[in-house]
């Protein structure tokens, strides 16, 4: 794995770019400095951008908030979540898992994470408890939920598990970082809580590779020209890997505490993390920046 000070040495060696979002482009706030120029000239060089995340909503509704940050539509082609993948899931019910689902779901997560049923209402029914339900779609912790506290909703996980309801977790990610250093818990470290108690969970998003195709031949670049970019070993780099894709890791977003406390400094840190995860990124740079 080569340590580069920056992304133009990669960004010239690939067509088609699939980018995460939260340590990457921004911090759910604000941009990172640096990633919009690195789009901006991605895009200036005839380079084919997707932009794969984790995040439990419609992908509209994604772009929209980028738009808001100073991240305009123009600088990426493809735009993919796993809110919009697991909708479809949900509508097209040709999946085993999803055509056993019932019709009445008990949301475990944010209001504003319900676009994710927007207009389904002919095939599924909201209730309001889980003993209501056929099973339940996890999108993570309300906001009003404490940030540090893994356990705040185990209370309504184990009425869930308590009326044997299947789980659909629209969001792998266990948490997420943010750039004063503050960590959220997300939807997946909820359905790990789950599958603790016995729950089934049904994963959508990163790192399974087959959300890794459509994005793929949307791009229309080959496969060994494609290169995966995102923070986390677990499910960006991983999720490289199981697709048969070049990865790039970002030093800098949610394994970054633990990189530059570690004393043997961040760059053989850096490698060691790879090696214990049995992954090989063909590069790591510190932050998405030229």
């Amino acid at each position: 794995m080569d340590i580069l000070p920056g992304f133009a040495s990669l960004a010239a060696r690939y067509d088609g770019f699939i980018l995460d979002l939260w340590g990457v482009i921004h911090d759910g706030q604000t941009p990172y400095p640096g990633a919009v120029e690195v789009l901006t000239r991605l895009q200036q060089t005839g380079r084919r951008v997707a932009l794969l995340s984790n995040a439990p909503r419609r992908s509209d509704t994604v772009t929209t908030l980028m738009q808001g940050m100073g991240i305009p539509d123009r600088l990426y082609n493809v735009a993919l979540t796993s809110g919009e993948i697991t909708r479809r899931m949900l509508a097209e019910r040709t999946d085993p898992f999803f055509a056993a689902l019932g019709s009445r779901v008990y949301h475990l997560g944010p209001e504003r994470d319900r676009s994710v049923l927007e207009g389904l209402e002919a095939r599924y029914t909201r209730v309001d408890s889980p003993a209501e339900a056929d099973f339940v779609l996890d999108t993570g912790y309300d906001d009003a939920a404490p940030a540090i506290d893994a356990a705040a909703r185990d209370a309504e996980l184990a009425a869930c598990r308590a009326a044997g309801l299947p789980m659909v977790c629209a969001n792998p990610d266990l948490v997420v970082v943010r750039r004063d250093g503050t960590r959220l818990y997300c939807a997946g470290t909820l359905a790990q809580r789950y599958e603790a108690q016995g729950g089934a969970v049904r994963w959508i998003g990163k790192p399974d590779p087959t959300v890794y195709g459509p994005v793929v031949a949307l791009l229309g670049t080959a496969p060994e020209r494609t290169l995966c970019v995102g923070d986390s070993l677990r499910t960006d780099m991983d999720g490289a890997r199981r697709a048969g894709l070049a990865g790039a890791w970002i030093l800098g977003g949610i394994h970054a505490e633990a990189l530059e406390a570690s004393p043997l400094g961040r760059d053989a840190a850096a490698r060691r993390q790879a090696a214990e995860a049995r992954l090989d990124p063909v590069a790591a740079v510190p932050f998405f920046s030229w």
